[in-house]
């Protein structure tokens, strides 16, 4: 899983498989795409105006959540959550 952000024009996808021949994109609405196999895998998600969506209820913040195990790592995407986040190379602890 890759999730990536190109800032020349605003938009995130996130990669859950290497797109393949036959994978059509659906347009879920004026922010957001799927990428689908005909088997109805989901390739990717790519995010439209995407700065409004990272930043909007976690500031900015990519937080990956073990749930099996109750732990969460936030990783900063913006410079201003990379200012008021956790110290690099913090272990995953409880959120």
């Amino acid at each position: 899983m890759k999730l990536s952000y190109d800032p020349r024009h605003n938009i995130a996808y996130l990669r859950l498989h290497e797109k393949r021949v036959g994978v059509e994109t659906i347009r879920v609405s004026d922010e957001l795409n799927v990428d689908l196999a005909p088997d109805g895998t989901v390739y990717g998600i790519e995010l439209l105006d995407a700065n409004e969506q990272l930043r909007a209820e976690d500031h900015g913040k990519l937080i990956v959540v073990n749930e099996a195990l109750g732990e969460q790592r936030e990783i900063p995407l913006t410079q201003d959550a990379a200012r008021v986040s956790e110290k690099p190379g913090k272990k995953y602890g409880k959120g």
